[in-house]
């Protein structure tokens, strides 16, 4: 078996995955997928919330050397835009997480090179995010796709952290039909349930359907 070469995944490919040439699992196509669903709401927050003033230094004091920014910079460079071609940063000056929208071009702009396709005709972070979304089944097949994954990963955990938005983890009380340990959680917006222990993912179907095997048992 070849395991899925997402970054944090052991999970082996199955034989429906593994005939479709993809390199990652479907458990990990569907988080991306559920990733890029998740910017146009996102956007939303983070657009409102950069102009919310900036908050540094101890409230406690006062008479401060510098006045205090109008906005909220970090959310300012998550959702600004971005370069349109290569920076070169020889002397380091560029800090903090890459434009949203730089990322997302970066890599529209791969999928059309290879698979010799127009740009989008619309191409806001959000319409960018459901281009790659749409992509993500040929994606899956690339030798790149694991850095894609790792970027948008941290895109959206940089997203979370600002916009505050909170993705709960709940335990599921039931084994796990593979090591039967009593290891399985779901995450917010997942559709699959996961085993800590043995690193498996399941559907709904799959355990409804390991609970009425155990029941006949």
């Amino acid at each position: 078996m070849t395991a899925c070469i997402a970054p944090h995944c052991s999970r082996d490919l199955r034989d429906h995955e593994e005939a479709a040439s993809q390199l990652i699992c479907d458990p990990c196509v569907h988080r991306m997928r559920a990733q890029l669903a998740a910017i146009p709401a996102a956007l939303i927050v983070l657009r409102d919330g950069s102009m919310q003033r900036e908050r540094t230094g101890d409230a406690g004091r006062t008479g401060t050397r510098e006045a205090p920014l109008p906005c909220r910079m970090d959310t300012l460079n998550l959702v600004g835009p971005a370069a349109s071609g290569t920076v070169h940063d020889p002397h380091g000056d560029q800090t903090g997480q890459r434009p949203l929208a730089g990322v997302l071009a970066d890599w529209t702009r791969l999928v059309c090179e290879e698979r010799h396709l127009p740009w989008p005709h619309r191409h806001r972070p959000e319409d960018l995010a459901g281009f790659l979304a749409s992509h993500l089944g040929w994606a899956s097949t690339q030798g790149w796709i694991s850095e894609f994954a790792d970027e948008l990963g941290s895109l959206m955990r940089q997203v979370r952290g600002i916009a505050r938005v909170e993705v709960r983890t709940r335990a599921i009380s039931r084994p796990c039909p593979r090591c039967q340990m009593m290891t399985l959680s779901r995450t917010d917006h997942d559709a699959y349930t996961r085993c800590s222990n043995c690193g498996t993912a399941w559907t709904v179907a799959e355990l409804n359907a390991d609970a009425a095997e155990r029941s006949a048992a």
